[in-house]
């Protein structure tokens, strides 16, 4: 899919393939995320601590995505791209941490075990991604999740304030800088579908998370 999008547009950027993709089935669009019963009610507490602790798993750790991207990338612009997003994006890391410490254990919910060994699944299918040496894979991962990031952020700036953790602001680069990166590098037809398939993959894995705690969400509720 992510190619066909990609190579389908005529003469219109190449960045506006990602950036279509992202649009049509990132997580903006799940409706584990737009289910605001479920983050108000009297079970908000307990889905918005669920939510952060396995957002925590699959991005909590250091080196993540962008910094395993970063070391997969030789070409200069995407360097520089990476290297302001590495920092940033390890500062929202921290915020995740901190709210998981915040929300105190994971919510007791049948079939836990299974759905963290899921999770992990999906850190381990990240970090190969950003390991990719197919070229224009890490980078069009990497660009994926930071743009996707700013869907999945209202979330936690909502658990910070029902948790009284402190928000703070967002610094991950924006979406021209990233287009810019994606228009200078994609300069190739295998490059571009790489860069698709990269930025394809981390949105499957953030729709399958939100599958699972929006599963999550109703074996509590009926149990």
């Amino acid at each position: 899919m992510a190619s066909n999008i990609l190579e389908g547009r005529g003469s219109a950027a190449p960045s506006d393939g990602v950036m279509s993709l992202i649009a049509a089935d990132g997580s903006a669009s799940h409706p584990y995320l737009r289910n605001d019963a479920a983050f108000e009610g009297a079970d908000a507490t307990r889905n918005l601590a669920d939510a952060v602790h396995f957002l925590c798993i699959l991005h909590g750790r250091h080196p993540g995505l962008i910094d395993h991207a970063a070391g997969s990338t030789a070409c200069a612009v995407s360097q520089r791209w990476l290297g302001e997003a590495a920092p940033a994006f390890g500062a929202e890391r921290l915020y995740v941490t901190r709210l998981a410490v915040a929300a105190g254990p994971v919510p007791s919910t049948p079939g836990s075990p299974e759905s963290e060994a899921a999770v992990a699944g999906q850190y381990h299918a990240l970090e190969m991604l950003a390991r990719s040496e197919r070229r224009g894979c890490p980078l069009g991962a990497a660009i994926a999740l930071v743009i996707d990031w700013r869907a999945i952020r209202p979330l936690l700036d909502h658990a910070a304030r029902r948790l009284s953790v402190e928000t703070v602001p967002c610094r991950l680069p924006d979406e021209a800088s990233a287009s810019m990166v994606l228009d200078r590098v994609a300069g190739e037809a295998s490059v571009q579908r790489a860069l698709g398939f990269g930025a394809a993959q981390v949105l499957v894995q953030h729709g399958g998370l939100f599958d699972l705690l929006e599963a999550r969400q109703s074996a509590r509720r009926d149990s």
